[in-house]
């Protein structure tokens, strides 16, 4: 099945702009795509999915295609268990296309106060183990080990992104790349388009080592970051922590009123 979901499925997709610093930050909300295939050895062919999404982001269009995919069994598994990222798909999302193989599993719909424990739970787990790796990249710093200090903060970045799509959907990807996850957290506050700015070359320079350092920073002998592009985005992600922490503890709390 291909099952279209979010802001398309229900009809309340924006085209916004978010201005910081006097800049100007466009958003767009994003078409997101969940693949339901036969089992989690075609779910992990990663470079399938990865040529699938570089082709859907070649059509001439503004609009960036997030693919999610999982194994019928993995959905079917969190229906029954009311994970409530695939229940909301299941009860506002748009069948696309569907071999008619197999049925979506009966949908248990949780009250507002189960979604608020569970959200507590992801938040305080992923913000606090974000924030271990800031600890221990400016430990890096001070040493100093400038490669090590980027995977630290890389992932730190992953985790409070994370943190938001834990809060927000129950649902994390399994993924590294820093410019997808920024995408799928980005139009749950228009804040956080500004967290890494891409005016000008440098900031555009600072996010590719950013998002390079998961693999390079670890493997590559030739991979180079400059201690000021490094302390540049260790204050981007200041900014990021601090978003984090604001917007998660706001939805949890707007659970209790739900």
């Amino acid at each position: 099945m291909v099952v279209l979901f979010g802001s398309y499925a229900r009809g309340d997709w924006v085209e916004d702009s978010y201005v910081e610093n006097g800049v100007t930050y466009e958003y767009a909300s994003d078409f997101d795509l969940l693949v339901i295939v036969r089992s989690n050895r075609i779910v992990n062919s990663t470079d399938t999915w990865r040529r699938a999404e570089a082709r859907a982001r070649r059509v001439p269009i503004r609009t960036w295609t997030n693919l999610i995919v999982e194994s019928i069994e993995t959905v079917n598994n969190a229906l029954v268990r009311g994970q409530y990222f695939f229940t909301d798909i299941k009860k506002e999302g748009v069948l696309l296309y569907d071999t008619g193989e197999f049925k979506l599993a009966r949908r248990k719909q949780l009250n507002p106060k189960e979604r608020r424990g569970m959200a507590r739970a992801h938040f305080k787990e992923w913000f606090a183990s974000a924030q271990v790796f800031v600890r221990q990249y400016e430990n890096a710093m001070g040493m100093p080990e400038y490669k090590s200090a980027a995977f630290q903060l890389h992932q730190a970045v992953e985790r409070f992104y994370d943190a938001i799509l834990l809060v927000f959907t129950n649902y994390r990807p399994k993924s590294h790349d820093l410019e997808k996850l920024s995408h799928m957290v980005a139009g749950f506050d228009p804040a956080l388009l500004a967290v890494f700015p891409q005016a000008t070359d440098e900031q555009k320079r600072c996010f590719d080592l950013l998002k390079r350092a998961y693999v390079e920073a670890r493997y590559n002998p030739g991979y180079k970051i400059a201690r000021e592009q490094l302390e540049y985005l260790a204050e981007r992600v200041q900014r990021l922590q601090d978003l984090t922490k604001r917007i998660c503890q706001a939805r949890i709390e707007s659970y209790l009123s739900a």
